[in-house]
């Protein structure tokens, strides 16, 4: 078995790290080592595969995983489904009781990848990975928007789980793409792929981007520089170059999908709108360096015609109100006749252009790791509307669509900081902080108690402590607590009218688990 080639660990360090959710390395080292010479060392038997962290390559082809599951409780918790795969951890605008819960992908999220590095000229490689996200729980596909549509038509107070995010229930939900790659002229692919600010999250965030224990895992806000759903970007080709202590990144997604039927008139129907050919685009650029102990990056994006999907309590796939709309806010400009598409399996959305700069640093001294970072995102009305038929994630339609949700320009501010400290080799204790805040977008009358919306200024915080402990490479076990709570506009649960508040405004989510990696 040891005559099979194996590739270099180093030049799988990244990948997975970022697919497990584990801390990543030094982004300029891993693009390095991704272009760096195939090694003969590997998996010799089934006892090292189990006790070791070698790599399951054969001919250039690599398998990798992780299955990720545990069990929890939540002060303020509504029922699971078998699409969710966040967990509960983070409060939610309907969780209404405790309970006791069955947690799933609590640090990094289950599921399956190949990545495909082999060399065709010297010094010149064809790289290529898929890879997809799993329930642990249900054997389903990771599908946030299937969240919301088993919800249509239900009471609030019936409602099981539901979210937004880039996962939708997609063959390939994390990323599927190709390219070439060279240690001198570094790497480029095209495809399915995580944001430049997803990259950045993981590898600067304290926990890694832990469903569980991250707030900024947890909500792709961050990540996708404004919506969740853009954590990760169709067609989209993305750039990669390291030199010395320095490396850079260029992002860029090409337009996809339908934009949809829009019409600025009231009373329109699907003979009198505007069809849009497609999606805009969208831009992510990278620059970081590596100094010693001290690593920071500097990340802006700017996506156009990002999509929020909303709550189904938000109104359009209810079948009571049987209506979409579009342009303005819910049900300003209702089509008339037939609807230009069933209400069944769609989804409503808000529409935004969206511009976030990033800037984070880490550095390491002793067992101690520190970690902070800071984001600053605006979002505007979009310049080019969507309608109603716009696809969003995974090939879901928008039964319903907001153009003009904001008032004036949202300002979304994001800090976050804490501490990795390696208790011995085996063992790490992480502690984590995480605050958002936004400012006051909307029209008088003011802002006041009584008369919120979630318009409003309003701010979030999180906090976590977790402790991570390794039996052997391949399987640790973890345990910890998080805590999040919400005010002003934050803790409003309809982002228009007077707002219906959150249940409570606070979640206790303490959670034990164990996870598989290979």
């Amino acid at each position: 078995m040891r005559s099979v080639r194996w590739c270099v660990r180093a030049a799988l360090a990244s990948t997975l790290a970022l697919a497990h959710g584990a801390p990543a390395t030094d982004l300029a080292a891993s693009e390095q080592a991704a272009a760096a010479p195939p090694s003969p060392a590997g998996c010799a038997s089934t006892h090292e595969f189990f006790t070791t962290d070698c790599p399951l390559t054969w001919h250039g082809i690599t398998l990798y995983g992780a299955y990720d599951i545990g069990a929890g409780w939540v002060s303020h918790g509504l029922p699971e489904n078998g699409y969710n795969y966040e967990g509960e951890s983070l409060l939610n605008r309907n969780g209404n009781h405790s309970q006791f819960l069955i947690a799933p992908n609590n640090l990094s999220q289950t599921g399956l990848g190949i990545r495909v590095r082999e060399e065709f000229l010297d010094g010149w490689y064809a790289v290529a990975l898929a890879s997809t996200g799993i329930n642990p729980h249900s054997g389903q596909f990771a599908n946030m928007a299937a969240t919301n549509t088993i919800n249509a038509g239900l009471p609030r107070a019936s409602y099981s789980i539901s979210g937004d995010g880039a996962r939708a229930g997609q063959t390939f939900n994390d990323e599927i793409y190709g390219g070439v790659s060279s240690a001198a002229f570094g790497t480029l692919t095209f495809g399915r792929q995580r944001a430049l600010g997803t990259d950045a999250m993981l590898a600067y965030d304290p926990a890694a981007g832990a469903y569980s224990f991250s707030y900024i895992g947890y909500n792709g806000l961050m990540a996708g520089g404004g919506d969740t759903q853009d954590t990760r970007w169709d067609d989209a080709a993305k750039y990669r170059l390291a030199y010395g202590p320095v490396h850079f990144g260029a992002m860029y997604k090409f337009a996809d999908g339908s934009g949809g039927c829009y019409s600025t008139n009231s009373g329109w129907t699907a003979a009198t709108c505007t069809p849009e050919a497609s999606h805009d685009t969208a831009l992510g650029l990278d620059l970081g360096a590596e100094y010693g102990k001290l690593s920071a990056e500097l990340v802006y994006q700017r996506v156009n015609q990002a999509i929020s999907v909303v709550n189904p309590l938000l109104g359009p796939q209810s079948p009571t109100q049987p209506y979409q709309s579009t342009l303005d806010s819910i049900n300003t400009n209702p089509i008339t006749g037939a609807n230009l598409l069933g209400m069944s399996n769609t989804e409503y959305g808000i529409v935004t252009d969206n511009a976030a700069l990033m800037v984070a640093v880490r550095y390491a001294w002793g067992p101690f790791k520190l970690f902070g970072g800071y984001e600053h995102i605006r979002q505007d009305n979009p310049s080019r509307p969507l309608g109603v038929g716009a696809t969003a994630q995974g090939g879901y339609l928008l039964s319903g669509v907001e153009d003009n949700n904001l008032d004036s320009p949202r300002i979304v501010q994001v800090w976050w900081t804490g501490v990795k400290f390696a208790y011995d080799d085996r063992s790490d204790i992480t502690l984590s902080y995480y605050h958002q805040e936004q400012n006051d977008f909307r029209r008088p009358p003011t802002c006041a108690p009584g008369n919120f919306r979630s318009s409003c200024a309003g701010t979030l915080d999180e906090v976590s402590l977790f402790l991570d402990h390794r039996f052997t490479s391949r399987f640790d076990v973890y345990a910890g607590v998080a805590y999040s709570n919400v005010s002003g506009g934050l803790a409003i649960a309809i982002p228009h009218g007077p707002g219906v508040p959150y249940f409570y405004d606070n979640n206790s989510a303490p959670t034990i688990g164990g996870r598989f990696s290979f």
